[in-house]
């Protein structure tokens, strides 16, 4: 009786316990839990107020959709089924048959988050994605725990019983966040089709469902690739879960895309998009749910002049004058402005019109990857001045800009050529970069190596290049891709002494209740990419006038009035031209070409992109001081050879004072220009039997080897046969200057055998008498003048060339072997295509 009277103790603290633990998983699961009447006031959207730097309204996300907000509900049967089945095929495979909650899937979200101690892993069916936008506060969604997802399951569970699968359907198609402010499948086909809900087609509708995962990640209007292998997941779980066929994918995921945008209340869009994206990743259930004031970076003044200028500039160029140039299929443009000690944005023009369907205006060229053109070269030249490197270069540094050609590290002949094919001998770095020669930037890029451009680009913002592994020596000319804004932030370590900065959007937020979330503190610039010094030198070349004359000649658009430095960038097919230029406090960039990477006609960074900088600047910064670049004390300033860039002589008759840090200054003096004793009556060297009154002194250029070709082509008279020059190669060894290595030469069967022949030539050192030339080891003749020159008749195969000087002193120099091939052109093969009868 006892024993039993234990036993019923026991039983009552078990169900004392058990309704403890009821009571209190109630009170847990069930407390404060909204009723799902409530559903329809969660489809109210607060109001998010985006403001410029002045307080000027950019941007409102309207709480009433009635009035203008992007958000505009439709029936269920108004919507595609393509779209409904996408949607389902994503999100919830099985809609049509859980009750609300997919038990499978939850069960195995609660393993996975209960083992890793947090909410790891999803589960949630589109039911419960419904209760949680719309029944549970800001708070309660942005919890990643196991209670707000049980909590979740029973409001679907309750959703379930009081509404149909079409019901919720719809509430989740036309509440759902489809990013660049669309919510709601209506939203969406507007902002990025230009259309309504019901006329989408399956491709547009695979691409609006792959968004749902993340509108941010996959926009198409800033990352098509992007956008489109997330299509490509929607329409195979289409075919997995037998919404299509495999054939009908196909010809979706092929369906070319024609991105629109619909006119909204809206200034600076492309900015405001910006600013969204990254309010979205910061503050998003506030942005949509609670509503937010943001005041931003960007003048609205500086964007509107912007906007003017682009559409005024791509006008003139379009329609050009009667009886000038032809119009120039030039029909986008972007302008970034950002201050280079802040990182503000100032100005972000993504297009000339966002709306514009027929240009592809919501595109964001500023954000969009773009081949840079020549804008790579200063960075080029930044990283052969680094003072802490083996051998470093400096402004005076002498390059030859004549034909040179380079082996690629996959061993293929690159040879580089100037704009309009012209070379200019022997230039200082200081010309050679502010008139923007191609030849002598890719031999300072062989010189530094590819690897060091790419890590000191990629310190100053230009990230893009850095996950590159195909990039070579034609970088610096405008391989790889970057972004305009990336290389207006880059270029801002050239005026603010070096260091990185990040682009800044947001100056303030605040929520509705006025609680300051977030302030922007100005910090001191740490991050150093180069050396102040470099910096002040790259500066100084880019805004010498004087230094960019053969390339850009006097009063060009590079020069806005006031100091300032700019450097341009032209593809070579015309499908981009930027300019990027900057005064103490200001950095600007412009990019001119098209969206559907068309080429335009004939259309330069100087023709293009440079007035609308030019333009643009002079107008942001009228009535602002007119502040010079900063000098240093710390440099040293000597007079050098405008040719050789080493001391002066006084034979030299071109000289220029150029700026050295300390320890890269030139120690020897110039050789280019040497004096040699002429007998007037021959023109040749005076000897023993010449009469002092007719010998004569007179100066000649003499030019490295490599130059001499160019030199007569120029008009350059070479010294007297015979003349014992000083040498003026830094390698004064023996050299094979032709054929190109690596090259692979055609023999053509329409032409005669004796007309197809190979020059050979060499740079030979002082003091040589002769030249032997073997080919894979035969000897095929030998040369007693300069230039040094064979010809040899081409015969095919795989070759290997190689020169022996015999010197005066009877010494034998053997040059470096040169591999290149001989094949023989065959025609393609001719098809005619069948027809039918």
């Amino acid at each position: 009786m006892r024993a039993l009277k234990r036993w019923q103790k026991l039983g009552v603290i078990a169900a004392a316990l058990g309704a403890v633990f009821a009571v209190t998983m109630y009170a847990w699961l069930f407390a404060d839990l909204p009723s799902i009447d409530q559903i329809h006031a969660g489809l109210t959207l607060p109001s998010t107020r985006i403001y410029d730097r002045n307080g000027t309204l950019l941007y409102e996300i309207l709480a009433d959709s009635e009035t203008g907000g992007r958000n505009t509900a439709i029936p269920l049967e108004s919507i595609p089924q393509h779209c409904r089945d996408a949607v389902i095929a994503t999100e919830d495979a099985n809609f049509y048959n859980h009750p609300g909650v997919d038990v499978v899937g939850i069960a195995r979200a609660v393993w996975i988050n209960v083992s890793g101690g947090e909410v790891l892993a999803g589960g949630s069916t589109i039911t419960q994605q419904v209760a949680r936008t719309l029944l549970l506060d800001p708070q309660q969604r942005a919890e990643r725990s196991l209670r707000r997802k049980l909590r979740e399951s029973i409001l679907a569970l309750r959703l379930q019983t009081a509404y149909s699968k079409a019901d919720i359907l719809a509430l989740y198609l036309n509440q759902s966040y489809f990013g660049n402010l669309a919510y709601g499948i209506e939203a969406a086909a507007q902002a990025y089709f230009g259309k309504s809900a019901p006329d989408l087609s399956l491709a547009e509708c695979a691409l609006l469902a792959g968004l749902l995962q993340s509108p941010a990640v996959y926009d198409p209007l800033t990352n098509l690739e992007a956008a489109k292998d997330r299509q490509a997941v929607v329409l195979n779980l289409m075919v997995q879960y037998g919404y299509l066929d495999a054939a009908t994918a196909e010809l979706a995921r092929n369906d070319e895309l024609q991105f629109a945008a619909s006119p909204f209340p809206i200034e600076a869009p492309h900015f405001v998009m910006a600013v969204i994206k990254q309010l979205e990743r910061d503050y998003p259930d506030a942005l949509y749910r609670d509503g937010l004031d943001v005041i931003t970076t960007v003048d609205l003044d500086w964007q509107r002049a912007a906007e003017r200028i682009v559409n005024r500039q791509l006008d003139g160029l379009n329609h050009p004058a009667a009886g000038g140039r032809q119009p120039a299929n030039a029909n986008n443009a972007a302008v970034v402005a950002l201050d280079p000690y802040t990182g503000q944005v100032l100005t972000l023009l993504g297009s000339p019109n966002y709306f514009d369907e027929a240009i592809d205006g919501a595109v964001n060229a500023a954000l969009a990857n773009r081949q840079p053109g020549s804008t790579l070269k200063p960075f080029t030249y930044a990283a052969a001045f680094d003072p802490t490197s083996p051998d470093p270069w400096t402004p005076a540094t002498m390059i030859l800009d004549v034909e040179t050609p380079f082996v690629t590290r996959r061993l293929e002949s690159y040879t580089p050529a100037n704009f309009g094919l012209v070379e200019h001998g022997p230039v200082l770095i200081r010309e050679a970069l502010a008139s923007s020669m191609n030849i002598p930037a890719v031999v300072t890029l062989e010189h530094v190596g590819v690897s060091t451009l790419i890590e000191l680009a990629a310190n100053a913002g230009l990230t893009t290049l850095s996950g590159n592994t195909n990039l070579d020596l034609s970088v610096t000319l405008g391989g790889g891709e970057i972004r305009l804004l990336d290389l207006v932030q880059a270029y801002s370590i050239f005026p603010n002494g070096g260091y990185h900065i990040d682009p800044v959007f947001i100056l303030k937020v605040t929520d509705r209740g006025g609680q300051v979330l977030y302030e922007w503190q100005r910090r001191p610039l740490t991050q150093r990419v180069i050396d102040e010094r470099v910096a002040f030198l790259i500066t100084d070349i880019l805004s010498d006038d004087e230094a960019r004359l053969q390339g850009f000649g006097r009063r060009s658009a590079l020069n806005i009035g006031r100091p300032a430095a700019a450097k341009t960038g032209t593809t070579t097919d015309y499908r981009d031209n930027w300019i990027v230029g900057y005064t103490p406090n200001l950095v600007g960039g412009v990019w001119v070409g098209n969206a559907d990477n068309t080429p335009m006609v004939d259309v330069t960074g100087v023709s293009g992109a440079a007035p609308i900088w030019n333009a643009f600047m002079r107008e942001v910064l009228t009535g602002q001081p007119e502040l010079e670049f900063p000098q240093r004390t710390d440099l040293l300033r000597l007079e050098v050879c405008a040719v050789s860039g080493l001391l002066a002589t006084p034979e030299c008759p071109r000289r220029r004072v150029e700026w050295f840090i300390p320890g890269t200054e030139p120690t020897e003096y110039d050789n280019f220009y040497q004096t040699f004793t002429i007998d007037r009556r021959t023109g040749q060297l005076a000897d023993d039997a010449t009469p002092e009154a007719d010998r004569l002194d007179r100066i000649y250029l003499v030019l490295p080897q490599e130059a001499r070709d160019w030199g007569i082509r120029n008009g350059i008279t070479p010294p007297p046969t015979a003349a014992e020059i000083v040498q003026t190669d830094d390698d004064d060894g023996l050299r094979l200057l032709e054929p190109d290595p690596y090259t692979i030469f055609q023999i053509s069967p329409q032409l005669p055998v004796e007309a197809q022949r190979l020059r050979l030539t060499v740079g030979a050192p002082s003091g040589t008498e002769s030249v032997t030339y073997a080919m894979n080891g035969e000897t095929l003749g030998t040369v007693e003048a300069e230039p040094w020159a064979l010809w040899w008749p081409l015969e095919q195969g795989d070759w290997e060339l190689v020169a022996q000087a015999t010197l005066a002193d009877g010494t034998v120099e053997t040059s470096d072997p040169i591999p290149f091939s001989v094949t023989v052109y065959t025609p393609p093969e001719s098809h005619t295509e069948g027809t039918s009868p």
